[in-house]
């Protein structure tokens, strides 16, 4: 009877005690939450939004939903100097052309002439009225331009003029044009050395390459297709390659600073050290091949031998070859070259000042009479047998 009553005792105390846990146990899930409880998982599944994408990824609970990429537009990522870039490029877009120089070839079989490409560069437009300008040497013994334009088409071109000592030519669109754009002039007188340029031409045949660089020096003197040296150029390390020849050189405003002309390479790859004229000698040059169809500038009214000539016979000054009696200078009492009893061929009179400067070659006169007009009258230092005396002329027009 006692065993009995301490067992039933017993029973009740461990049905008390495994009822207390059962409560501290739902007391515990109460106070970590809704979330960790199975039940609840299954509420947050079904509360999801309905535009959740399906499948077993997006059945799971624990799948994780990327946050949203925030995209930043191209032009948003581009620098101050690359928009400015992009800018001038677009601003110029039509205004640059690419020249093919043709030469008619006489074919031996046909008996006919047949126009073969001789050389190709590039050019810009001037004006509305369809004139192109660029460098003689691209147009150099052609006989028919063809001028590709932005939009690709072909139209013939005729040549205006040239002046092969500043190496600059002017062609005319055969037909009127719609869409070409002049460029902006600008002006060289105030170029900086390290400001940007950009240059636009047709390297290689490639149409509107665009490279970009800066003036790396002023004032620099280069030999010229027209045998004399072409002064104040602009040196930039912008490429420039065959091809870009004729083409603008252009400043961070989209303006024509210069035309891109030559290159030094000394090692005689196609690539090297790029050269500019100046558009102050551009636009000096241009309307007179527009209006005359040349360049006049002032003239003694004589000829001169070859500076190389007169380099291998060891004198220093412009020497006179010839002087038409019907001149101004003959009658001055300047002389040329003549020949003695044994008809050796000899020097007379070599010039070896204008004014002020000194003279030591035909190229130091002409780059001189720059600095002149039509008219002016000049004192010469000339040289006779090693004598030296003073001759005024006045300066006459070239023909």
């Amino acid at each position: 009877m006692k065993s009995s009553s301490k067992r039933n005792v017993l029973l009740a105390l461990i049905a008390l005690s495994l009822a207390l846990l059962a409560c501290a146990d739902t007391n515990r899930q109460d106070a970590v939450g809704p979330a960790q409880t199975g039940h609840s998982q299954t509420a947050a599944v079904s509360e999801a939004p309905m535009d959740r994408p399906s499948g077993p990824e997006a059945a799971s609970p624990q799948t994780a939903v990327p946050a949203q990429i925030e995209t930043v537009p191209a032009a948003a990522r581009l620098t101050e100097d690359e928009r400015n870039t992009i800018e001038v490029v677009r601003k110029t877009k039509n205004s640059v052309v690419y020249i093919t120089n043709l030469q008619y070839v006489r074919d031996f079989f046909y008996s006919s002439d047949e126009p073969v490409p001789r050389g190709s560069g590039s050019g810009f437009v001037w004006d509305e009225r369809g004139h192109i300008v660029t460098n003689f040497h691209v147009i150099d013994e052609g006989d028919k331009f063809m001028v590709s334009l932005p939009d690709q088409r072909q139209v013939e071109a005729t040549l205006v003029g040239r002046d092969p000592t500043k190496d600059i030519a002017v062609l005319q669109l055969g037909e009127s044009v719609a869409g070409l754009a002049p460029v902006t002039i600008g002006t060289s007188r105030d170029l900086q050395v390290g400001q940007k340029v950009i240059a636009v031409g047709n390297p290689f045949g490639f149409d509107h390459t665009v490279t970009k660089g800066i003036v790396s020096a002023l004032g620099r003197a280069m030999p010229g297709a027209g045998g004399v040296t072409i002064r104040d150029m602009i040196q930039t390390d912008a490429s420039i390659n065959p091809g870009n020849s004729g083409g603008p050189l252009l400043n961070s405003a989209g303006e024509l600073i210069g035309m891109n002309t030559m290159i030094a390479s000394p090692s005689g790859a196609s690539s090297g050290v790029g050269f500019a004229l100046p558009v102050d000698t551009v636009r000096m040059i241009v309307p007179q091949i527009i209006q005359f169809g040349k360049v006049t500038r002032p003239d003694l009214g004589v000829t001169f031998v070859r500076d190389e000539v007169a380099r291998r016979a060891g004198v220093e000054g412009a020497v006179i070859l010839e002087v038409n009696r019907a001149t101004r200078a003959y009658d001055a009492g300047l002389r040329g070259l003549y020949r003695d009893n044994f008809g050796r061929l000899l020097i007379r009179d070599v010039i070896t000042a204008i004014d002020s400067v000194k003279i030591k070659s035909y190229d130091d006169l002409f780059t001189a009479l720059d600095n002149y007009k039509i008219g002016d009258t000049v004192a010469l230092t000339v040289e006779r047998e090693g004598k030296p005396r003073q001759v005024r002329i006045q300066l006459v027009g070239n023909d």
